[in-house]
C-alpha cells in the first residue's frame, strides 16, 4: 500500500491542498490510510452522525420518524441556500424527512430541526457507543454560522477570503468545532453497511437517505460508472471540503472512505480540491480491490 499512499499524496499536493484519507473494504477489512487520525472540523460531515443517530433512537423506540414539526420562518431559521434553509414560509415535515433533506442538499435548517429534537448529549453518546471516540460535537449550526459572523467582523461574508480572517475562524478549529477524524468516520460508515448502528427496516432507510446526495463533483467524480453507486455526505468551509461516503460496485464490493482536505487558497470556489476527493477515493479503492 506505500505506492497507493504516495499517489494520494502527489494528488493532494497536485491540488493545492494538505489532506487526510481512510478508506476500507467493508467486507475484507483492508485499509488504505493517509493521515487518518488527524483531528478536522467536520462541518457539515457531522450530519453523517446527526442522521445515524436519528435512525438509531428510532430503531430503539425512542424517536418516531413519521412525528411532524413546524419549521416556522423568520430570521430564526438556520441559515443557507438550500432546501428549509432557502425557503420563505413555515414548514411542516416528517422527522425522516427533513433527514432527506439533511443529506440530499445539506440543509442546515433541517438539520438543526434534528439537533433540536435529539440534543447534541445523545449524538455524542451515540457515537461513543458505537466506538467513535475521537468524533465530538459541541454546537448546532446555528451557533457555529453565528460564530462565524462573529469572527468575521463588520465585513461579513465578503471578509472571509482574507487570509487573516480566516486564520481567524474558531469553526476551522478542531479544538473549538465539531470535529472528528477520517477513521471515525469510515467506522461509522462501515457501522451503517453492516447493519450495525442500525438493523432491519431502520438500517435500510439509514442507507437510503445517504444514498440521496445531490452533490456529484467529489467523491461521486472518481467513479463515473452507471453500475457502481456513491452514498455520502459531503462537508465545507473555508478552505475546507470534505466528504465522506461509500462506494457500492457490482460485484458485491462495498468500500468506506472518508477524504478531508484544506487549502492554503481562500477563494470560495475550489475545484481542484473537490475534483482531488474523487481522485485519492478512486486510487484507494482501486487499490483495495486489487488486494
Amino acid at each position: 500500500m506505500r505506492a497507493v499512499r504516495g499517489r494520494i499524496g502527489a494528488a493532494f499536493a497536485d491540488a493545492g491542498v494538505t489532506g487526510a484519507l481512510h478508506a476500507v473494504d467493508i467486507d475484507a477489512g483492508r485499509e488504505v490510510e493517509v493521515g487518518a487520525d488527524t483531528l478536522y472540523s467536520t462541518a457539515s460531515l457531522h450530519k453523517l452522525c446527526l442522521v445515524t443517530t436519528l435512525f438509531r433512537e428510532a430503531a430503539a423506540g425512542r424517536v418516531e420518524l413519521t412525528r411532524r414539526i413546524e419549521l416556522p420562518a423568520g430570521p430564526g431559521r438556520s441559515p443557507g441556500g438550500t432546501g428549509v434553509a432557502a425557503m420563505l414560509d413555515p414548514v411542516t415535515m416528517s422527522l425522516r424527512d427533513l433527514a432527506s433533506l439533511t443529506v440530499a442538499v445539506s440543509d442546515n435548517a433541517a438539520a438543526d430541526a434534528l439537533w433540536d429534537e435529539l440534543g447534541l448529549d445523545t449524538v455524542n453518546a451515540t457515537m461513543v457507543d458505537l466506538g467513535l471516540t475521537r468524533t465530538v460535537a459541541i454546537e448546532p449550526l446555528r451557533e457555529l454560522y453565528a460564530g462565524m459572523r462573529e469572527d468575521a467582523g463588520p465585513d461579513g461574508p465578503a471578509a472571509l477570503v482574507d487570509p487573516a480572517v480566516v486564520a481567524r475562524l474558531r469553526a476551522l478549529d478542531p479544538n473549538r468545532s465539531n470535529r472528528g477524524t477520517p477513521r471515525d468516520l469510515t467506522r461509522l460508515l462501515a457501522a451503517i453497511w453492516r447493519d450495525e448502528a442500525c438493523g432491519g427496516e431502520y438500517g435500510a432507510g439509514l442507507r437510503r437517505v445517504l444514498g440521496l446526495q445531490a452533490w456529484s463533483h467529489r467523491l461521486a467524480s472518481g467513479f463515473p460508472f452507471d453500475d457502481v453507486r456513491v452514498s455520502g455526505k459531503t462537508g465545507t468551509l473555508p478552505t475546507m471540503r470534505h466528504e465522506a461516503g461509500v462506494v457500492e460496485y457490482p460485484d458485491g464490493g462495498r468500500y468506506a472512505i472518508t477524504v478531508c482536505t484544506r487549502s492554503a487558497d481562500t477563494a470560495a470556489a475550489l475545484p481542484a480540491a473537490d475534483a482531488v476527493i474523487g481522485t485519492v477515493g478512486r486510487l484507494a479503492v482501486d487499490a483495495l480491490r486489487l488486494g
